[in-house]
């Protein structure tokens, strides 16, 4: 334990957070009380209506004496066929699954990474975090064509050489309007950080667990749900907190891939079509804005006991 507290053996994380409380309280809470304005102000503005929030400043509200949930009515339940309700339910319907498929696709590569020796390990490991330079925008047309609503161009195909014969790798999946395209184009692209955050937490788990299995004649795949997933629980916690953000807050992945379906549409793009061609409903963005926020506030809270230790693994060497 005498490791853990030199100064040689400290990592940069553990010299942050001793930093940071060397801050003094009184800093720190203006700093959240500054935050904190923005989210204050849609809030109080959630309530007030339309002239009102064109009017006067927030804090005016105590002047005023007339808060409504009118707005909140409307957003929620006004219009029968598109309201924020059904959004809501849309975004879990994209989001949930956004977040656990990477999730149990990463934990399996992240283990074979760390305690799997085979040839290339390395090398296939750096090519895989190298993907997180990858820009999301450059795939969405290729996407949109593998996704394809049957185009005859769509899906992936190679021309053989010197023939004028096609060769079908991927046929047109027809995913484009329903919420698999999104968790697939989610899935792909969160692949290389999610494997990245649980590589580096899973690799510090002590050998002499993995030997002892060995010696019991546990195989790869107990080892890795009876030792592996118990202990990696901070680490997957924090990479679906991320993941959860990410997706439920996603606008251009959402609008370009379920654009052209019938599913209702998400959050971001039902808040974003909600002030109208003339800014008739502008006043409902408040309302609907603090609602669509309030549930990945309760997925934060919820697990972030778990998030400083799973973000800071690797950061401290034993």
């Amino acid at each position: 334990m005498a490791a853990l507290t030199h100064p040689a053996a400290e990592g940069r994380g553990a010299r942050w957070y001793r930093k940071l409380s060397d801050v003094p309280t009184g800093v720190l809470w203006v700093i959240v009380v500054i935050w904190t304005l923005p989210s204050l102000s849609l809030f109080v503005n959630s309530f007030r209506p339309r002239d009102a929030q064109r009017s006067d400043a927030f804090w005016n509200i105590l002047a005023e004496r007339d808060p409504t949930i009118e707005n909140y009515e409307s957003v929620l339940t006004a219009d029968a066929t598109n309201n924020l309700t059904d959004s809501i339910v849309t975004s879990f319907a994209i989001a949930v699954p956004a977040t656990i498929i990477p999730i149990a696709f990463a934990t399996f590569a992240a283990y074979g990474f760390a305690w799997i020796d085979f040839r290339g390990k390395n090398w296939l490991f750096i090519a895989t975090v190298s993907l997180l330079a990858v820009p999301l925008q450059v795939a969405l047309i290729p996407l949109l064509q593998l996704f394809g609503d049957g185009d005859p161009f769509g899906g992936a195909h190679l021309t053989v050489p010197f023939t004028d014969k096609t060769l079908t790798v991927l046929p047109v999946l027809d995913l484009v309007g329903s919420p698999a395209a999104i968790w697939l184009t989610h899935t792909g692209f969160a692949m290389p950080f999610a494997i990245f955050l649980l590589h580096n937490y899973i690799v510090q788990l002590p050998k002499e667990l993995f030997e002892s299995a060995q010696i019991d004649g546990a195989s790869h795949f107990s080892a890795f749900w009876r030792l592996v997933v118990p202990l990696s629980i901070p680490a997957l916690a924090s990479f679906a907190i991320f993941q959860f953000l990410w997706t439920w807050n996603d606008y251009l992945i959402a609008n370009t891939m379920l654009g052209f379906g019938d599913t209702a549409a998400p959050t971001t793009v039902f808040i974003a079509n909600l002030a109208g061609d003339f800014d008739n409903t502008d006043h409902l963005l408040t309302s609907a804005a603090f609602v669509q926020a309030f549930f990945p506030i309760v997925v934060f809270f919820s697990l972030q006991r778990y998030f400083v230790r799973g973000i800071l693994a690797g950061s401290v060497k034993g």
